[in-house]
This record gives C-alpha cells, structure tokens and sequence, in this order.
C-alpha cells in the first residue's frame, strides 16, 4: 500500500505541473499580456506603450523562467527604476520592500495578487473556496443519500413497476441542465408574479414576497434555508440521477449472484440481505461516482453560482477570466488540479475498503 501511495503521490506530482505548465502558456500568450496591459492602463495605449508596461512589469522574460519563478524555484526578478526605486515581483507587494525574500512563488505561499479583485490571490480564493465548501457540503448531504436511496429501491426489485418510476426520475433529472432546472425554481419559487408565491400569498399562507430567494448573496454571510435552498437542489437533482442510475445497475447485478440466493434459501429476511450482504458490494461502482462529484461540484458550479449570484469558486473563476486576472486564474487552476486528483487518490484507496478482494498489484 505505501509504495502504490508513494507511486500515485509522484505521477500526480507529475500531472500537477504539466498540467499548470500548459495553463500558465496558455493565460501568458502575447494577446492575454496586451488585454491585461490595456485593462490595467488604458485601452488607447499604443503597441509601444503596451510593450513597456509588459517590460516593466517582468512579462518580456521566457516563459519557462516566469513559470520557475511563479512556482517559487526561480528567484524573483526584479528591475531599479530611472527614480531609484527597486521593483520586482517579490518586493512589489513585500510589507518591506528592501526585506523581500528571493523566491516568492506557490511553494512559498505566494499567489500573487488579484488585479480584478484588488487583493492576494491568496486570500480571494480562500474566502471564495470557503464559499463553495459550503454549498458542495450542503449539495452533498442532500444528494448523496437521496440518490443511494433511490437506486437501492430500484434494484431491489428490477422490472417492478417502483423500479421504472425512479429510472425514469434519474434520468429526466440527468438530462436536465442545471441553468434549466435553476430557470424553472426560480420561477416557481422565487418569483413574486408568477409560480407558488403569488398562489400562497393569496391564500394566506406567505407573508413575504416570495417562497424562497433566488439571489443567493445573502448567503456568504449568513445561510439560511430560504436563500440556500435553491442553488442547492439545482445542483443536487442534477447529480442525483447519475448516482442513482450507477447505484440502481450495481444493485442490479449484485443481487442476481450465488451469495444472495444462498442467503435467500438460509431463510435470512430481504432486508437483512440487502443491508448487510448486497449493499457493501453494491457500493464500489457508486463510490467512484461520488469521489469524482467534487471536481464536478468544484468546477461545475459556475453556471449555478453565476444563475444565484453567490460569488464562490465557479464565480471567481468566470470573474477572473472575464477580467484577464492572469494570476487568479492560475490560482483557480491549482485548486482544481489538486482536488481532481486528490479525490482519484482517494476512490483508489477506497476500492479496497469496500472490498477486500480487490489487491493492488
């Protein structure tokens, strides 16, 4: 087990930096450099003042030393001005500039500095990541048991008529886009002239204006269920239904083998079967399914975050790319990076947990 940890630790190691190799050439072409001098300048600079501001500001060096150096294994550079003055990317944002340290890149704790945002890099994605931590918390509470739930109740009894109605559910529910589905509760929820708000209101039933709130920016500081209720079941019917439909096709199968029949003809309870024979087995194909629900909820939020108005990660990240923050971007792509391949690190480690007979070789 250590040497295949040890193994999977280095290829992701590996995978980690051709992967931000190939996003830091690709937000650091000559055009991203001269939208970002126009967006930081003036939009009326001419080409010779925009390779200035890119001189001037250590973009005009190969790409290779720029990503040494935004890794932290390349000293920083660092220019004198006509005035005096030293610049450079450590001592830009150094609290003592003539106290800069020579490496200030990830390894070092440095993300750089957010030019849409205004502040580190740092801090904007810990606040933005915290965010979505608690709508992917939230998603996968509601999510997780519901569509376990649904696909052991449809392969307990293959071909009944309980099984077609909950296959039809997850698929109608997969095949459902979030920003439909987001539209439709909003429409039906949060709306003050049209849905169940108008209808409860006159009844009697509703004092406020709506059921429940489709801007989810009050969220960030305080969740309630009337403004979280929303972005979360948009995103969990969505992955509900995949799950479900793995759950229901594992049960499937593990119910038609020898073990079960003969737990069957011993006379133990259907229920006893299910929970304690079927189910664990059950559980394998569905546990890959989860673990790789948090890449997905991480990255694929960003159409329910925008629909919601709730700035986490999925709307920092359409931010920073509307806006050419070339160094949140980066930032952006790490984390996602790391949590893809984590959580494959992890469903690995799992297979054996579930089931002991699967060996690592």
């Amino acid at each position: 087990m250590i040497r295949f940890l040890a193994r999977r630790v280095g290829t992701m190691l590996l995978t980690a930096l051709c992967l931000t190799f190939i996003v830091f050439f690709l937000t650091n072409m000559d055009a991203r450099l001269e939208t970002l001098a126009k967006t930081q300048g003036s939009v009326r600079m001419t080409d010779a003042e925009v390779q200035s501001w890119i001189v001037r500001n250590g973009y005009d060096r190969p790409i290779l030393v720029r990503y040494g150096e935004w890794l932290g294994v390349v000293p920083g550079w660092t220019r004198e001005e006509a005035d005096g003055t030293l610049r450079g990317r450590c001592v830009d944002h150094a609290a003592v500039p003539a106290e800069a340290a020579r490496f200030c890149g990830v390894l070092q704790g440095y993300w750089g500095y957010s030019t849409r945002f205004n502040d580190p890099v740092g801090k904007v994605i810990a606040t933005r990541l915290g965010a979505t931590g608690w709508l992917m918390l939230w998603v996968m509470i509601v999510m997780v048991p519901s569509a376990l739930a649904v696909g052991v109740l449809a392969g307990m009894r293959e071909g009944s008529r309980t099984d077609r109605t909950l296959s039809t559910g997850a698929i109608v529910t997969t095949a459902t886009p979030e920003y439909v589905s987001g539209v439709v509760f909003i429409a039906l929820f949060a709306s003050s002239t049209v849905g169940l708000s108008p209808l409860l209101r006159e009844w009697g039933l509703l004092d406020a204006p709506v059921l429940f709130q489709g801007n989810a920016r009050s969220a960030i500081d305080r969740i309630t269920f009337w403004n979280f209720t929303l972005p979360v079941m948009t995103i969990a019917l969505y992955g509900m239904g995949y799950i479900a439909r793995m759950t229901r096709a594992s049960m499937t199968e593990v119910m038609t083998q020898q073990y079960i029949r003969t737990a069957r003809l011993k006379g133990a309870s259907f229920a006893s079967i299910v929970l304690k024979h079927a189910l664990r087995n059950a559980l394998i194909a569905p546990f890959t399914v989860i673990m790789l629900q948090f890449p997905w909820l991480l990255n694929g939020v960003v159409i329910v975050e925008v629909l919601f108005s709730y700035p986490g990660f999925g709307w920092t990240l359409v931010e920073a790319a509307g806006n050419n923050d070339i160094e949140l971007l980066l930032a952006c792509a790490v984390v996602a990076v790391a949590v893809v391949l984590t959580t494959q690190l992890i469903s690995d480690v799992g297979y054996v947990w579930l089931n002991p007979r699967i060996r690592i070789s």
